[in-house]
């Protein structure tokens, strides 16, 4: 899988306008319905707040993967986003969060979920890569260097 396949630029926002984690949370969910993607806005909201209240997606080095499971979605849905000013996301590492990755997933369909979540988190290992991420002017900038590095 590529996460190019699910992601086109009009499901990244640069920058995020939300300055903490349920702004943007919620900014990258409204980008999703504007877009046609879910059966029911408020339903994938409560999801995904609802794993975020259990543990934050805040996985260090800047990056959090907000995510859920719901039924008002049919297949796995990811929207992304890049903050000029960190936010406070409760990471792990006590850091702000400047690339959110938000992805959803209907209940029954497990696989696809795990391999995008492995696929940002493999992503966000090279340094280089992140730093470019994080200085991406567009979406269109964002969308090439994603697709750029998943073709290497």
């Amino acid at each position: 899988m590529k996460l190019t396949e699910i992601m086109q630029p009009n499901l990244i926002k640069v920058p995020l306008e939300g300055t903490n984690k349920e702004s943007v949370i919620t900014e990258l969910v409204d980008l999703l319905d504007a877009n046609g993607l879910l059966d029911d806005r408020n339903v994938v909201l409560e999801a995904v707040m609802k794993r975020e209240q259990t543990r934050s997606t805040g996985i260090g080095s800047g990056i959090a993967v907000p995510h859920g499971k719901c039924d008002a979605v049919k297949e796995l849905v990811m929207s992304m986003g890049v903050a000029h000013k960190p936010i406070d996301f409760a990471s792990v590492d006590g850091k702000g969060v400047t690339i959110v990755v938000l992805l959803v997933s209907p209940f029954d369909k497990t696989g696809p979920h795990i391999q995008a979540l492995a696929k940002i988190s493999k992503l966000m290992l090279d340094k280089q890569f992140k730093e470019a991420v994080e200085k991406a002017a567009s979406a269109e900038e964002l969308h090439e260097l994603v697709s750029a590095k998943e073709n290497e």
